[in-house]
C-alpha cells in the first residue's frame, strides 16, 4: 500500500537518500547517500525501518509537508524548530501525523542537516540499485532525475499496518552540536610527505569550515601545508579523503566527491567523523585527531550493532 505527503515548501535543499550507490564507482559514478551516517540511520531505527531505508535529507531547514494518509515519522539530526500543527516537536523521538497534519521545519539551529524518516520508507525509482539524490550526475530521488524537492510534489511511501516498537535514542547517541568536534584522522600512504611542523597544525591547531563547502567537499581554513609531493598520479578517492591542494588547505570529501584525484591526501576521515563534519556550519571550528584503522572499524561495528538491537 502507498500513502503520500504534499510539499508545501521544499527549503533550499531537501534531498531523498538511502544507504548510497555502491559498486559503480569504476563507471565514474559516485557513492551518494546521506553525509551524516548516524542520525539517517537512527532517525530509521526509531520506525524500526530496516538499514538502507530512503529518508529525507533536509539542508539548512525550510522544509513544510503535509499527510495525506495518516502516518508515523522520525527527526534526528540538526535541531530545525519542528512544529505539528503548530506545536513544537522534539527531535529524535518517533511521531503520527494525522490526515491533513502540517509538519513544519524552521531552520537550523543547532548543526545543518535533518533526517525526516518515515515509517516503512519513501518510494522512489532505484536507479543504478539506489534512489540515492547526485545532483550533480542527475541520478536518484523521486523522479529518478537527481532533483531536489519542490512544493507541491507529492512524496509517496510504503504504508507500515504494524505497530512500532516504542524506541529513544540512547543517551551515549543524543548529538551535542554546540560543541566544536574533535574529527579522527586515519593516516595515509603520503602523510609522511607532509613537513613535520604541518603535521604538528595538523593536530594542535584549530580549523574552520569554509563557506565553500557542500556534499561534495567541506573546505577548510587554518595553517598552510607543505607537502613535498610534486607530481602525483591521480587515484581512487574513499569517503573522508583529506586532499591537500596547492594552497595547502584541506579539503575533506564527503558523500558526492569526484571518484579519483591527484592532490596529495593526509589520509581520510573515520566514517563516524565524516557524519559529525556534516554537521558543521560555515566558520565552525574543530579539530583532528589521529586514529588507527582498527579503531575506526570497531567504533563503526559499535554503532551498526546498536541499531540491530
Amino acid at each position: 500500500m502507498t500513502g503520500y505527503l504534499t510539499v508545501i515548501k521544499a527549503g533550499p535543499l531537501t534531498t531523498l537518500q538511502d544507504a548510497g550507490r555502491f559498486g559503480v564507482r569504476h563507471l565514474g559514478i559516485t557513492q551518494g547517500g546521506p553525509v551524516d551516517l548516524q542520525a539517517w540511520g537512527w532517525a530509521n531505527w526509531l520506525l524500526a525501518n530496516a538499514w538502507g531505508s530512503p529518508a529525507l535529507e533536509v539542508t539548512l531547514g525550510g522544509l513544510t509537508v503535509i499527510a495525506e494518509q495518516t502516518c508515523y515519522l522520525a527527526l534526528c539530526g540538526a535541531d530545525m524548530q519542528a512544529r505539528l500543527d503548530g506545536e513544537p516537536l522534539a527531535n529524535n523521538r518517533a511521531f503520527q501525523m494525522q490526515v491533513g497534519q502540517e509538519l513544519v521545519l524552521g531552520m537550523a539551529r543547532q548543526g545543518l542537516r535533518s533526517y525526516l524518516a518515515i515509517a516503512g520508507g519513501f518510494k522512489a525509482p532505484p536507479i543504478l540499485n539506489s534512489v540515492a539524490t547526485v545532483r550533480r550526475e542527475q541520478l536518484g530521488g523521486h523522479h529518478g532525475d537527481g532533483s531536489p524537492l519542490a512544493p507541491l510534489q507529492r512524496l509517496a511511501f510504503t504504508k507500515n499496518a504494524q505497530s512500532l516498537p516504542i524506541r529513544e535514542l540512547p543517551k551515549a547517541a543524543l548529538p551535542d552540536y554546540r560543541r566544536p568536534p574533535v574529527l579522527e584522522l586515519i593516516p595515509g600512504a603520503q602523510f609522511r610527505f607532509f613537513d613535520n611542523q604541518s603535521l604538528l597544525h595538523v593536530i594542535n591547531q584549530p580549523w574552520r569550515v569554509d563557506p565553500n563547502s557542500d556534499r561534495m567537499g567541506v573546505r577548510l581554513q587554518g595553517p598552510i601545508l607543505h607537502c613535498s609531493i610534486e607530481n602525483l598520479i591521480s587515484e581512487g578517492l574513499t569517503l573522508g579523503a583529506v586532499q591537500v591542494p596547492p594552497n595547502g588547505q584541506p579539503i575533506i570529501l564527503l558523500n558526492d566527491r569526484q571518484t579519483i584525484g591527484g592532490y596529495p591526501r593526509l589520509g581520510s576521515l573515520t566514517p563516524l567523523a565524516c557524519a559529525r563534519l556534516a554537521q558543521c556550519p560555515p566558520g565552525q571550528q574543530l579539530r583532528i585527531s589521529l586514529c588507527t584503522a582498527s579503531q575506526a572499524q570497531t567504533q563503526y561495528r559499535t554503532f551498526r550493532a546498536a541499531l540491530d538491537k
